[in-house]
């Protein structure tokens, strides 16, 4: 969950940026079911946004370049790994406390996410998108790891230049 998060929350930034707005902020903390302090505030979108670009960084890095990304974030943010209980959810791992920053739960999030990608070196889970003229990150969690795109509005509009292309070369 957490990682899928922070790939919606990098491709925000994609033209047109859909974080620019303290609701359209409200939205992404309700979907991906965070916990914790908001604020609600034009700071704190200010800061989640910028968080985008590291976020990005560390999603396209090499594996051991994201290894020092990762351990970095998670020093600077002080976590500490502990079991917790709330909201309707089992015990699960939380690594910085619910009265954090928005933004430093989300790095760490984030962070915590990745240690399992890196672990299990499936780094080729992150990539960018296969559309010419996008540059989203995809996150392939497909068991053949077929995904290419990283929305269906750009799988669709391979899909029609392609089913083009072809009706034009029986033409």
């Amino acid at each position: 969950m957490s990682l899928q998060a922070a790939v919606t929350l990098v491709n925000t930034a994609l033209e047109p940026d859909t974080l620019t707005t303290v609701e359209e902020l409200d939205e992404f903390f309700s979907t991906h079911q965070y916990s914790g302090r908001h604020e609600q505030t034009v700071d704190e979108l200010d800061q989640v946004r910028a968080l985008r670009t590291v976020l990005r960084e560390l999603m396209l890095a090499e594996r051991d370049d994201a290894v020092e990304l990762v351990n970095t974030m998670l020093a600077d943010a002080g976590a500490v790994p502990r079991l917790v209980r709330h909201e309707g959810y089992d015990w699960h791992v939380h690594a910085i406390a619910a009265d954090a920053a928005l933004v430093t739960r989300i790095t760490v999030e984030t962070a915590m996410a990745m240690i399992d990608v890196i672990r299990t070196d499936e780094m080729s889970r992150l990539g960018v998108c296969a559309d010419d003229d996008c540059d989203g990150i995809v996150l392939d969690l497909s068991r053949n790891r077929s995904r290419r795109f990283c929305s269906t509005t750009c799988g669709n509009r391979n899909a029609v230049a392609a089913y083009r292309a072809r009706q034009s070369d029986t033409a």
